[in-house]
């Protein structure tokens, strides 16, 4: 199983620890188009303070994220784990896991990143800012910049088993699941149910599906879950007590969506 994250815009301080090592990342044939990413936004940030600013997309308020950007080779790493924060890190809560869920975390879990494309939990990084969504001097638009490099990484990463995607639609721009992998890819949507009037209705979560997510996650994971492909996922998340509804995709070469029903939204 191969679970597809979101980052957080929001990151935890880089702490003490000893400096990034760039091609000692996962998914070695990221790297030189890591590298690249990581020299652009280096030297953005290091020149003009309000043209770094504009194009991260930074408020005044988080004007200090360009000198952090600016210092990241020198800056403290620790697992990308610890870095990451916001709802569903929060709800996933790695660090409260037993051993061999989080031995099962290192090896499941991929968080999708415009500076690093992607990085495994365990792969140490620094505390950075720069979403999927920005346009570099340099590369371009980080989305369509990373599609190359991988498409050629991700097909053997994704082995042969389930890929639970659960990343935004942003950081689903850099890869997208085709072929045979796309057969055994699900995505999941979050609906809340609530009944007005004794009518049930039902309306699609934003903010909050990233907790249910990281529940979902977190569940598979303690559960020691290793579902083959979409269609045992569900029977999977319907035994850890998840209120899910799916069909089969029309065509084949086309990812399952899973619908996970709640009735509370926290």
């Amino acid at each position: 199983m191969l679970v597809l994250l979101p980052p957080s815009e929001g990151k935890a301080a880089g702490g003490s620890g000893e400096p990034l090592e760039l091609d000692g990342l996962s998914l070695e044939g990221l790297h030189e188009a890591r590298a690249t990413v990581l020299d652009e936004l280096v030297s953005l940030c290091c020149g003009d303070e309000e043209k770094a600013r504009a194009v991260l997309g930074l408020s005044e308020g988080l004007r200090g994220e360009i000198a952090k950007n600016a210092g990241l080779r020198a800056a403290p790493a620790r697992p990308a784990g610890e870095i990451y924060t916001g709802v569903l890190y929060d709800a996933l809560d790695l660090a409260t896991l037993g051993a061999a869920a989080r031995k099962r975390a290192q090896r499941s879990l991929l968080v999708f990143s415009g500076l690093w494309g992607a990085v495994r939990v365990s792969d140490r990084i620094p505390s950075y800012r720069c979403s999927m969504g920005v346009k570099l001097p340099g590369p371009g638009a980080l989305g369509a910049y990373w599609r190359r490099p991988m498409a050629e990484v991700m097909p053997e990463a994704a082995g042969d088993g389930l890929v639970l995607d659960l990343r935004s639609s942003a950081y689903a721009t850099a890869w997208k699941p085709k072929g045979e992998v796309a057969d055994r890819t699900a995505t999941v949507r979050v609906l809340h149910s609530r009944i007005v009037d004794g009518v049930e209705k039902r309306s699609v979560v934003s903010h909050f599906n990233k907790a249910t997510k990281g529940r979902l996650v977190r569940d598979l994971l303690t559960a020691g879950a290793e579902p083959s492909g979409p269609e045992e996922l569900v029977e999977v998340l319907r035994g850890l007590g998840h209120v899910v509804e799916a069909e089969p995709p029309a065509k084949a070469g086309r990812a399952w969506q899973l619908d996970v029903v709640v009735t509370e939204i926290h």
